[in-house]
């Protein structure tokens, strides 16, 4: 299928690289970060970071604290972990459930796409990207229903739950997690898609 360049402003650019190196863990819960320290970073005025942070406050990544500054945000607790793990079941199974019948062969070859990318990372046993690849698999799938507010209820919650991409001693299981998934929606068996999307968000 055809491949698009997308063009970034200069704070998504900024957030897109604080995203990643929380996620990469290069970041930790709890880290401080500075205007002035990320402007000189990037070579930029303190206004593009100051969007970035406000974008990632958003995306729930960062927190902003009163006489404290911005920080990053804390993993879920072990009380409120399961809580968290169940909103993005909830938002994800709808979101299947809503469009399962609608999905169509250019869908399935988006994910189909990215869940090479899932298999090469776990090839290469290269956890960032695996990362990376596995908010992309969910986020095409949430961003196909037409309500955005979906995408803007799921993203927090999902971007906070990547932060301890850490569960599977063997990463090969993802991409047989997300395999799964996706043969389920190829052969039409709504129920084994929607138990395969439900194992894997854990």
């Amino acid at each position: 299928m055809p491949t698009f360049e997308i063009f970034r402003t200069l704070p998504e650019q900024i957030a897109a690289r604080l995203q990643q190196d929380i996620l990469a863990g290069q970041l930790q819960p709890g880290d401080p970060l500075r205007e002035v320290d990320l402007s000189e970073r990037f070579g930029v005025s303190r206004g593009p970071v100051r969007e970035a942070f406000r974008q990632l406050v958003q995306q729930g990544l960062l927190v902003l604290e009163p006489n404290k500054g911005v920080r990053v945000a804390p993993n879920p607790s072990d009380e409120m972990r399961p809580l968290v793990v169940q909103l993005r079941r909830t938002i994800e199974v709808f979101v299947l459930e809503s469009i399962f019948d609608r999905i169509t062969a250019d869908d399935i070859a988006v994910w189909d796409e990215i869940l090479d990318d899932i298999k090469s990372a776990c090839e290469s046993n290269d956890l960032n990207a695996l990362t990376d690849h596995d908010l992309r698999f969910h986020q095409a799938i949430v961003k196909s229903h037409d309500d955005r507010d979906l995408f803007t209820l799921w993203q927090p919650i999902a971007m906070r739950m990547m932060m301890q991409y850490n569960r599977l001693d063997d990463l090969m299981e993802s991409y047989r997690e997300h395999k799964r998934i996706l043969d389920a929606i190829r052969a039409g068996d709504q129920w084994a898609a929607i138990e395969a999307l439900s194992t894997n968000i854990q």
